[in-house]
């Protein structure tokens, strides 16, 4: 048997990932375990638990494989301040002595590293490096249910590739088109997150669930930053950007385009400026993807399309791809961001560098990305009587009537089963649950729960066999990564008094039969549930429709802002104690916060840096 560790790490979402034979065994973020999120550092705990998860030592591992190649990377680095000097001189002196003493020599430091997990690994020999760009493109096609595909890897930079679009076929895999750095659809993403006042690398979501309050206003003003032609390729002019070599996304020119500075998310609101402006770029992004994807099925002639990097977690384009009918198929890799990387450069070490059969599974290979760690009913109240938690422990059938009782009386329940979800999302396993029929249940859970802000909106988890009755879609969506819109029938349109409402203002009004899971353009970011790939969750939705007559529950991952998604019982628990959640349920314990000694309420709004 043939074990291949990849790695993911240094830039943003760390996370490990284990091979045998080819087949996924587990994988993991390193955030999930140190609670820093989208932690960039060596994924120490994550390879710790893929090995004790997988029973294999790491001198016992055949090959150790990295997402991507750190002397390209520095390379580009190094070229591009060449390119812009003297300006940048500054982000140049900041970033030198991490590269010279750590980066650039990677391999000698990653075998450091790989040394405190086993004593006897005293070999750097089976350490290999995969293009950041491939191992994407990897992670997307081989774990999907095509035999051919052309995939479209869209993030903010690899070591040069900005976009890419690549050939899969059997267990081969060929990169035929790139776009370089500097122009970047993710940094271009990025540069409008920046300047609505959202974190980098974490708020890009923010942004697009904002989208839907604003108007497109701003697109012509967009369109002087990039220039995008017909087949979907763009070039950006620097003249408006500072990624290339400042300490920001963008500059005072860029400023003067839109008529504001950046938003400072200490002390500024979001406007209605800002909804118009999420909205602007939210629509230039749907072009540049829609155009790309219609130019590449014209020359390749594929029928099948996969999805990996980071922008492939713009749902709401991903949904428009599909409406648009330029595929027959898409599949869209759950961990589609730098996580998804260590996935991706194990399975293309496994099968096109070595040429390893690929055996193709009609549902895909992700076993519904419950990839990460699960507790034994043992171990979970184990860890509760340790905390001091007060439970009660149910048989199954009882666990699934009772939560789908809570749930239905607008009860918001922390639900913590099975395997973590592996990528952002959580997909039914890390997740808070609740009523969406409930005209409260978005805004109580954003602010009293979540902590966070009011106009985000939840996903709906939804029977696969029940939601072309309810949404405008009838395929798979098994990782949250499609928007459709509600069916007519289920909608409840706005009268002319709401119509003229702006902004946030739209977010009270109730749109359909399902208002905490409609956002205000009438779309839901779609997850079905299947038996197969997660029969608990399907069993508790089944139930709550056979209560309700809705066989949907609003579900959002099991956290509050800032915080990683919850690992482990006392996490979970935690969450509860220091949040305005009703009811935990774990393994086959229930925990009513009410019953909780009070003592063990924590705080916890302030206990995670906010993103």
């Amino acid at each position: 048997m043939t074990s291949i560790l990849g790695i993911s790490a240094f830039y943003h979402d760390s996370a490990a990932c284990l091979l045998k034979d080819g087949k996924i065994v587990a994988a993991a973020q390193e955030e999930r375990f140190t609670r820093k999120k989208h932690d960039p550092g060596y994924p120490h705990h994550a390879i710790e638990f893929v090995l004790n998860y997988g029973k294999i030592k790491l001198n016992d591992i055949d090959q150790i494989v990295f997402f991507e190649k750190p002397f390209l990377k520095f390379e580009r680095l190094l070229e591009t301040y060449v390119a812009f000097a003297p300006r940048g001189f500054i982000s140049f002196a900041k970033a030198m002595p991490l590269w010279i003493k750590e980066k650039l020599f990677q391999k000698n430091f990653l075998f450091n590293k790989l040394k405190e997990h086993d004593k006897n690994y005293k070999s750097d020999q089976n350490i290999f490096f995969s293009d950041h760009h491939l191992s994407h493109a990897a992670s997307a096609f081989f774990p999907s249910p095509f035999k051919e595909a052309l995939i479209l890897t869209a993030d903010g930079v690899g070591e040069w590739a900005t976009t890419t679009v690549a050939v899969g076929k059997d267990n081969d895999l060929e990169i035929k088109k790139e776009i370089h750095f500097p122009h970047s659809l993710g940094l271009l993403y990025s540069a409008f997150t920046y300047y609505t006042g959202f974190k980098v690398n974490s708020g890009e979501y923010k942004l697009m669930g904002l989208a839907p309050y604003g108007n497109p206003i701003y697109e012509n003003n967009i369109k002087k930053l990039v220039d995008i032609k017909e087949d979907g390729t763009f070039r950006l002019d620097q003249k408006y950007f500072n990624y290339a070599t400042g300490l920001t996304m963008t500059n005072n020119k860029f400023n003067d385009l839109f008529g504001q500075t950046p938003r400072n998310p200490k002390n500024e609101k979001i406007t209605q400026f800002h909804m118009d402006i999420a909205a602007s770029i939210q629509k230039v992004t749907e072009e540049i993807m829609i155009k790309l994807v219609k130019a590449v099925r014209k020359e390749y002639d594929i029928k099948n399309l996969c999805l990996a990097g980071g922008v492939a977690l713009n749902c709401v384009a991903n949904g428009k791809i599909l409406k648009e009918k330029i595929f027959d198929n898409i599949w869209i890799q759950p961990a589609a961001g730098d996580a998804g990387g260590s996935l991706g450069a194990a399975l293309a070490l496994w099968h096109k560098e070595q040429g390893n059969k690929r055996e193709v599974n009609l549902k895909d290979d992700m076993k519904g990305s419950y990839l990460g760690t699960e507790f034994s009913q043992e171990e979970i109240e184990k860890e509760l009587k340790l905390i001091g938690a007060k439970f009660e422990k149910v048989n199954y059938k009882d666990l699934i009537n009772k939560t789908s009782e809570l749930l239905s009386n607008e009860k918001a329940v922390g639900w913590f089963q099975g395997r973590m979800e592996f990528g952002p999302r959580a997909l039914g396993n890390r997740s808070i649950l609740g009523d969406p029929r409930s005209d409260k249940m978005q805004k109580n859970l954003n602010l009293k729960v979540k902590n966070r802000e009011s106009f985000r909106p939840f996903a709906p988890s939804v029977l696969r066999e029940d939601v072309s009755d309810w949404f405008d879609i009838d395929v798979d969506s098994p990782y949250m990564l499609l928007v459709a819109n509600i069916n007519p029938d289920k909608k409840i349109e706005m009268t002319k008094e709401q119509k003229k409402l702006f902004g946030i203002d739209k977010l009270n009004i109730k749109r359909s039969e399902v208002p905490a899971v409609t956002h205000v353009d009438y779309s839901a970011r779609i997850q079905t549930v299947t038996k197969d790939t997660n029969q608990r969750y399907h069993d508790l939705i089944s139930k709550f429709k056979d209560k309700t007559g809705c066989p949907i529950i609003v579900n959002t991952s099991f956290n509050v802002r800032g915080e990683p998604i919850v690992n482990t019982p006392t996490d979970a628990f935690n969450c509860l104690m220091g949040t305005e959640l009703d009811y935990l349920v774990i393994g086959n314990c229930i925990l009513d916060k009410k019953k909780q000694n009070q003592k063990l309420k924590i705080d916890y709004k302030d206990k995670f840096e906010l993103d």
